[in-house]
């Protein structure tokens, strides 16, 4: 266990998960350059999840990590693989139907999700300074999705209805997959449990691609701007995730992790700077109550 002295110094720790957060940013936005080029969605994950395992099999290795899995572990280790894929398909089918800092604050808010399940299930008791911070976010996340806005329109844009239902879906899934991690993987070392997770929704894309139940899935990028972009979103996932993995023991996570949910506020940059992509005035206030609100809570929660 890391001490005091080994910790970084807290405004390099802060810059570095800001980093972190700009690039796992950064991947999504190099992810709708890579599919508005026809880049297929399952290729776009097997390239961000190829990556990611290459990365984590090396640390695991060099660490000499055991990779067997404890047998009564094994059905959560395959249930995280699927969730992380299910999760990877959503968000990338999301930020092709919605600006990309609504689809990460909306998968962003699975925080409030894990707390809230964790109320119902008796894991922590409910108090009320929680309770209104969960409204708060909830109250920021309506003006960021401008429902006023939507319902007095003469057609509801059913597409982009997808993509908030898609992104709200993500967070779905890796609410449950923070759940499972935290009170059933915990025993099993990070770099195996990545591994074997990363493993995992390889194996699913390659054979919903090779099934073709998803049109389209596998399709390569037509010009040198997709491929930039499928590279762009593989690389800088893959550094982040690095980043974080190796360098976590020194970052004191404990007090500076609500840092990463800056991450919506990176793409909001981002996407207006490279995307064009743009939310109105009511739709940044309530960004940044919802981005204030989670912040919070991680603060108050630790």
């Amino acid at each position: 266990m890391p001490t005091q002295h080994n910790l970084l110094p807290r405004p390099l720790a802060i810059f570095i998960l800001v980093l972190c957060a700009t690039l796992f940013a950064g991947n999504h936005i190099a992810a709708r350059f890579a599919f508005d080029d026809g880049t297929g969605l399952l290729l776009a994950v097997l390239a961000r999840s190829s990556a990611s395992l290459i990365i984590m099999l090396l640390i695991a290795i060099i660490g000499r990590a055991a990779f067997k899995v404890p047998k009564p572990l094994v059905k959560f280790q395959i249930a995280v693989g699927v969730l992380i894929a299910l999760q990877s398909l959503c968000l990338y089918s999301a930020i092709t139907r919605i600006p990309v800092a609504m689809a990460l604050l909306l998968v962003n808010t699975w925080p409030m999700m894990f707390i809230l399940a964790s109320w119902i299930l008796g894991k922590r008791q409910p108090n009320i300074k929680t309770f209104i911070l969960l409204m708060t976010i909830l109250f920021g996340l309506v003006m960021v999705l401008d429902l006023r806005s939507a319902f007095n329109e003469q057609a509801v844009n059913k597409d982009a209805l997808l993509g908030v239902v898609l992104a709200s879906l993500s967070a779905v899934f890796l609410t449950i997959t923070m759940w499972l991690t935290q009170y059933h993987l915990a025993p099993v070392a990070g770099s195996v449990r990545s591994s074997y997770t990363m493993l995992v929704v390889i194996i699913i894309m390659g054979i919903i691609g090779l099934s073709e139940v998803v049109p389209g899935g596998l399709d390569l990028p037509q010009s040198s701007v997709g491929w930039l972009g499928l590279g762009g979103l593989a690389v800088m996932y893959g550094i982040a995730f690095t980043l974080l993995f190796v360098l976590a023991p020194r970052l004191d996570m404990a007090s500076n992790s609500p840092m990463l949910n800056s991450e919506p506020v990176a793409a909001l940059f981002l996407a207006y700077a490279l995307l064009g992509q743009l939310l109105n005035e009511l739709q940044l206030v309530g960004g940044v109550i919802v981005v204030v609100g989670i912040v919070s809570l991680g603060l108050m929660d630790r």
